[in-house]
């Protein structure tokens, strides 16, 4: 019996499991047939919704820094927050080991697929930092002609001590925070 499910259903159906198999199986061990006869569908419906397994994982990877990226909210109140005060007070760390997708970009084998995510999340969380920047300005709290320039080196610069192994995370947050504060002059 054929089941039938809603576009967007069957597309997180079929990233899910992907992701789930470049885990067990690996990348490059894993192929849009393996994924297919694992769901229980034809493989040209895994072809309806992604070109190729590249593009599956071009999409995962995409997926998964949204994710992640909205785990660093800005409270509601942050116009009430100095911006000191968001420094303090944000996450460091957002990802968590209990999903397919951390297990399979977390493993030396996909360290390129990593690398991948980690810009990934620079280039959507450099957005939202420029904007907080923006807004201290106006409050008079930095004096930074460029804004953007410095979201840039304040979170593309944080990759060298969020990699070190020699750091454990409250170190890691610690060095980051303090950076931060130091280099916006709060």
């Amino acid at each position: 019996m054929r089941i039938t499910k809603e576009p967007e259903e069957r597309k997180q159906e079929i990233l899910d499991t992907a992701m789930r198999l470049f885990h067990e199986k690996g990348y490059e061990k894993t192929s849009i047939a393996d994924i297919a006869k694992t769901i229980g569908v034809a493989q040209g419906l895994c072809y309806r919704y992604f070109p190729s397994k590249e593009a599956l994982f071009d999409s995962a990877i995409e997926q998964y820094a949204d994710e992640l990226i909205s785990r660093f909210s800005v409270p509601s109140s942050h116009d009430k927050m100095t911006l000191k005060e968001l420094i303090e007070t944000m996450p460091i760390m957002v990802e968590t080991e209990d999903s397919n997708y951390y297990k399979t970009l977390h493993v030396v084998e996909n360290k390129k697929f990593h690398d991948q995510l980690t810009l990934k999340v620079c280039e959507k969380l450099s957005k939202i930092v420029a904007k907080l920047l923006e807004h201290a300005k106006e409050k008079g709290e930095i004096s930074i002609d460029d804004t953007r320039a410095a979201a840039l080196f304040c979170v593309y610069g944080q990759i060298g001590i969020l990699l070190n192994k020699d750091y454990t995370a409250e170190e890691k947050e610690k060095h980051i925070r303090g950076f931060l504060i130091y280099a916006l002059r709060l």
